[in-house]
């Protein structure tokens, strides 16, 4: 009888150790699914290479949001970006957001810049200043035609 006690104790503990994972990696991800205390935003952007669902959005270096959705959109041809942010953020209607990467090796997360517009956007707007994703060997391309450019004059 006491072996069966024992077995049902350390089977209560393992499964409140796996709960307690599944919620922390819930929280620390993000992908609990629910958006309570944000609204949804939209932008259209040429790139967003290294973007995908459930990448940051910051602003600032402070993280205010999420990726929710990334389509191609067949008539324009560029990525449609759904995003969510915080409700206590209002964004100017004429706010800037680019792809923006960490660093050499970091990944790339959505970056917001503020406008000064005295209009803000309304759950649902489209930030229509973007700037997509820029790819390392592209720019690594322009900076040497620059500097041959440069060495034959």
């Amino acid at each position: 009888m006491s072996e069966n006690k024992a077995e049902l104790l350390v089977g209560g503990v393992v499964l409140a150790a796996a709960a307690g994972f599944f919620a922390y990696l819930v929280n620390a991800t993000g992908i609990s699914g629910t958006t309570a205390g944000s609204y949804e935003l939209t932008a259209s952007f040429r790139s967003v290479q290294g973007i995908a669902v459930g990448t940051d959005v910051k602003m600032a270096g402070v993280k205010v949001g999420t990726i929710t959705s990334l389509d191609l959109n067949p008539t324009t041809f560029r990525a449609d970006a759904r995003f969510t942010v915080k409700d206590n953020l209002e964004l100017p209607d004429d706010s800037a957001i680019l792809v923006s990467s960490e660093g050499l090796l970091g990944g790339n997360f959505i970056e917001i810049v503020p406008g000064g517009s005295p209009f803000n956007l309304e759950p649902g707007g489209e930030i229509e200043d973007t700037q997509g994703a820029v790819g390392l060997i592209s720019l690594l391309m322009k900076f040497v035609a620059a500097s041959s450019g440069e060495a034959e004059e």
